[in-house]
């Protein structure tokens, strides 16, 4: 059903022709579209009945200029319908904008809602909000070692607190290291399609 309707289409779009499409990338496609329409990250994930808003993110690339101009765009519909709505002062914005810098750790980024502090006092590897950045995959290779050796000594020690504490910790870390190399691989939108036979030395 879904290749007919891609022949039909591109009767019209011949960019579309000799592409195939799955069920489950117009999942995505539906993903990326409300997310960067405005629709609240946790709602999205409700929708597509994501448990974890990183599955989501896996979907989606949702930047800070965007989340910027959706508030921007929300506010003018907002004064559109003579809602009341103070005008935003520059140092408002500012604020706005310096929220997102402050977000950004060496791991990554940190998806804490805008205007909230770090409540986990920045233990960033058991950090549900870390966003690892998988340009830092290495840096999580050498907290992995680092933590394996202690972890060897805390053994030797008979350290048995210590020992489910970075037990704990490596949990987490290889869960983040599973979801930055799944980024890695989808940095480029992979839809399914098939290259037109023209393009092949392209």
């Amino acid at each position: 059903m879904f290749a007919c309707s891609c022949e039909e289409f591109a009767e019209t779009h011949r960019a579309f022709a000799d592409m195939t499409f799955t069920p489950h990338d117009f999942r995505r496609l539906f993903a990326t579209e409300i997310v960067n329409g405005g629709l609240p990250v946790h709602i999205s994930a409700a929708l597509l009945g994501h448990l974890n808003l990183q599955t989501l993110q896996g979907y989606v690339a949702v930047f800070a200029e965007d989340i910027v101009a959706n508030y921007q765009r929300f506010l003018n519909h907002r004064r559109s319908l003579e809602i009341e709505c103070p005008e935003v002062t520059p140092e408002e914005c500012a604020d706005f904008e310096e929220h997102f810098d402050k977000r950004k750790v060496e791991l990554g980024n940190c998806a804490r809602p805008y205007g909230t502090p770090c409540n986990h006092e920045h233990a960033c590897i058991r950090c549900p909000m870390l966003q690892v950045n998988p340009k830092m995959l290495p840096r999580l290779a050498e907290i992995e070692k680092d933590l394996l050796l202690r972890r060897k000594q805390a053994q030797e020690e008979h350290w048995l607190g210590e020992v489910e504490g970075i037990d704990s910790t490596l949990t987490f870390l290889r869960a983040k290291q599973a979801a930055a190399a799944r980024l890695a691989k989808g940095t480029v939108a992979n839809l399914g399609t098939r290259p037109r036979p023209d393009s092949a030395g392209a």
